[in-house]
């Protein structure tokens, strides 16, 4: 999950659609969002999200 998010991330960078001071503040959010009470519930919040499309049938 970690490396999609940093080729997303790079892509907009490149792209032009995402300037750099901005990203930097996403991923300084991202990494004291992780060290707070809230990382478990975001990440069973994820889990199950890739579970829903992992179970789709195509």
């Amino acid at each position: 999950m970690v490396l999609l998010l940093a080729i997303i991330l790079v892509v907009l960078i490149r792209g032009g659609s995402l300037k750099a001071g901005p990203a930097v503040v996403a991923v300084l959010f991202g990494f004291f969002l992780a060290s707070t009470g809230m990382a478990d519930d975001i990440q069973r919040f994820l889990n199950s999200i890739a579970e829903t499309i992992n179970s789709i049938q195509f």
